[in-house]
């Protein structure tokens, strides 16, 4: 007798299998045996400029019905805040997310979507997932081989309700603490930022994207985040948080830039950009960085995500901070409400010839590129046999571990504790990367 993960496994790939429009079925860019650059070209050939758009474009999941999904050819979704289902479970999750995927295989060609979600201390979107310890707390552990049990872990977690792509791991390396997601960072030091960083990204992904229980990590904010110079932010004179990173070229590759060298060695297929500024100009619109530095020098094939409205804070003009953020390497733009409005401003950038069919054919080539290597295009839907995972006791031993490991010790040599009840002041402090 079959066992049910065997008859679940047949079920769900006969549901594939009739998810894809007939007249794709057959074609080369279905077939997994041949190469995926060769699976790329195939599809890419035979695919309109709306359903390059289409995949061009990331929409949040409250914004957008599953018959929009289809009828605008969308390529990616996400859950933002909020961006849960009615029924906050695991399995409500799954459902969810499984009717957006069929919707966007029953366009033309059977293009999978890829759901992505900011599940960066476990899938702390759903209720009962297991959580752990934010990042300052795990630079604490100074524990790899742990960090990447975590990422495992929450890769599990995550496929269980079909969501595939990781909006993690945060790899700034924080300068000033003042900054708002100093908790998302591993800490200011550059090779503990790297280590760990890398090592969760080593836990979602595993040796390779097509490994079972594997999901896409999207190391972040290239680059600069948590070293903004204080009250050059936007948001006021007393805030840091979208700010301005002031350094020479030198101080950007010894500080800010090995993670991600180590990322992108590591198998990185997805990057997502930085709200900040780098000498005063938005990253989202930094071609040098992000084109001539990171695709061209490091060698990244994989594709570059733009943060939630990233790219919209570039020009006050709509239409020319889309042209900027396209032409400056971004690949795949976090809309994330009003997507008609980035189609028909790219659709008239194409006319003029302001965004190149070149550009277009690159962005969605990475794109395409990184869902045949997912494995997508075979198992697009959720992993019912996954559901036991989440918030599993294994996990949650996990977690208590980390808990444990992150503890910090305070030596009470000068007899300073306990604190004075009446002290005005009490100042912390310790040697820098210590």
């Amino acid at each position: 007798m079959l066992r049910l993960r065997t008859l679940l496994f047949i079920f769900l790939s006969a549901i594939t299998v009739l998810s894809v429009p007939l007249l794709a079925q057959d074609k080369p860019y279905r077939n997994a045996e041949l190469p995926v650059e060769e699976r790329v070209e195939d599809l890419l050939a035979r695919m309109s400029l709306d359903e390059k758009l289409g995949q061009m474009t990331l929409v949040e999941k409250n914004s957008i019905q599953p018959v929009s999904v289809t009828k605008f050819l969308i390529g990616g979704l996400l859950s933002g805040g909020g961006g849960y289902p009615t029924t906050n479970t695991a399995e409500g999750w799954a459902a969810m997310v499984d009717e957006y995927q069929g919707a966007a295989l029953e366009t033309p060609l059977g293009i999978p979507m890829i759901y992505g979600v900011d599940a960066v201390h476990g899938h702390n979107n759903v209720k009962g997932a297991t959580i752990f310890p934010h990042n300052i707390g795990l630079g604490a552990t100074r524990n790899p081989e742990l960090v990447t049990d975590i990422g495992s872990a929450t890769a599990k977690e995550m496929i269980a309700t079909g969501i595939y792509w990781d909006y993690a791991p945060v790899i700034a390396v924080v300068q000033d603490i003042r900054w708002g997601r100093t908790y998302e960072a591993y800490g200011e030091n550059t090779d503990l930022v790297t280590e760990l960083g890398t090592a969760f990204l080593k836990g979602l992904q595993g040796d390779s994207l097509s490994d079972a229980n594997t999901v896409l990590g999207t190391p972040k904010h290239y680059i600069g985040d948590g070293g903004t110079v204080f009250g050059t932010s936007s948001f006021g004179a007393s805030n840091i948080d979208r700010g301005d990173t002031q350094v020479d070229d030198a101080t950007l590759r010894s500080l800010y830039l090995p993670p991600y060298i180590a990322v992108v060695k590591a198998g990185a297929r997805s990057i997502m950009v930085s709200y900040s500024s780098m000498n005063g100009l938005k990253m989202h619109a930094e071609k040098n960085l992000i084109t001539d530095v990171l695709k061209d020098e490091l060698g990244f094939t994989g594709f570059i995500v733009s943060d939630w409205a990233g790219i919209d804070e570039v020009n006050t003009d709509y239409y020319k901070a889309i042209v900027a953020g396209i032409n400056a390497g971004i690949d795949m733009n976090m809309v994330p409400y009003d997507y008609p409005k980035f189609i028909s401003a790219m659709n008239e950038a194409i006319e003029k010839g302001d965004i190149s069919m070149e550009r277009v054919d690159d962005a969605v080539r990475r794109i395409l590129r990184v869902k045949f290597e997912l494995g997508l295009f075979e198992e697009p839907y959720s992993d019912p046999a996954l559901l036991t995972e989440v918030g599993s006791a294994e996990h949650r031993a996990i977690a208590r571990e980390a808990v444990s490991e992150s503890l910090v010790l305070l030596k009470n040599d000068n007899q300073a504790l306990p604190l004075a009840k009446d002290a005005a002041t009490i100042f912390v402090c310790g040697c820098r990367g210590q």
